[in-house]
């Protein structure tokens, strides 16, 4: 069993959704080293229209409850899609009813679905996952929260680039994927100043491009090199590299998570509204102030 060595979010319970793996799950363990107990949510099942990649599985969210006990926490898991708003009400108070409390809500599942080859509705159920979802997330954790509560969405560096392909028509995952996360920031921002005079603070995280599976897929590959039949991996990164400012060819997910202890930790209990962009000054080129253009 590993030792709390700071025990940064002490006492606390942490809702994540998207858990089973990637950012999720790298959420989840971070928050849980330094002493989060965890509710652990993922649909743990396709999306339709299919992604270009495989979805999280439930031997997947199982392994990431395991990693969390083994961090010597608390963790209570549950198949949930987001976009189902009576199943996710129900998941989140049977957790909390278990684990005492909430305190830190980590609204982080989404989908990307970048081929060219999928049907023009995929903008749509990204949207509902991406966008529709989070703010479902925080709408079932808000009856459980209270002053000094921290409330953190994932975004995307897609939600500050102008140039983004909002609307190109023949990548309707793309399009609906840059549409949600800047609806995320907005969603946010509004938020974040409804919700302070409760206490409760409110911030994005916008990640760069991050080694998941949601980046390393071959639909992604070929997003980045379209003139390329079946580009690899090292192809695509000779693109979606160079769009760092930093030398950083891509984020890994402990990046992300770093930020998400950050804001869920009393060191930000001044820090509200703001969208943390942790993709290595990617958007420099296309912001003024930290907001979308």
């Amino acid at each position: 069993m590993t030792e709390n060595r700071l025990g940064r979010v002490a006492g606390k319970v942490a809702l994540i959704t998207g858990a089973a793996r990637g950012q999720g799950r790298s959420h989840a363990l971070n928050l849980a080293r330094e002493g989060a107990d965890i509710i652990a949510l993922d649909v743990c099942d396709t999306v339709e229209p299919a992604m270009q990649y495989p979805m999280a599985t439930l031997a997947d969210l199982d392994e990431t409850a395991a990693l969390v006990k083994d961090l010597g926490r608390r963790v209570v898991t549950g198949v949930v899609d987001v976009r189902d708003r009576t199943q996710l009400f129900r998941a989140v108070r049977d957790a909390v009813s278990e684990l005492g409390g909430l305190h830190v809500v980590v609204a982080n599942a989404g989908i990307v679905a970048a081929d060219k080859s999928v049907p023009p509705h995929t903008f749509l159920s990204t949207v509902s996952v991406n966008y529709t979802g989070v703010a479902n997330t925080i709408e079932a954790s808000f009856e459980h929260l209270g002053a000094g509560a921290s409330v953190i969405a994932t975004g995307s560096m897609a939600a500050m680039m102008s140039t983004y392909p909002t609307d190109n028509p023949g990548f309707p995952g793309i399009a609906g994927y840059s549409h949600s996360k800047r609806g995320v920031a907005r969603l946010v921002r509004d938020l974040a100043v409804q919700f302070a005079p409760l206490g409760i603070r409110v911030n994005a995280v916008h990640p760069g491009n991050t080694e998941t599976d949601m980046l390393l897929n071959d639909g992604m590959f070929r997003q980045f090199r379209k003139e390329l039949e079946a580009p690899t991996r090292a192809e695509a990164e000779e693109v979606y590299g160079p769009m760092h400012l930093l030398p950083i060819t891509s984020m890994q997910p402990q990046d992300i998570s770093n930020t998400v202890l950050f804001l869920a930790s009393e060191e930000s209990r001044c820090i509200t509204g703001m969208q943390m962009h942790v993709n290595a000054g990617a958007t420099l080129p296309t912001t003024k102030s930290g907001a979308p253009d």
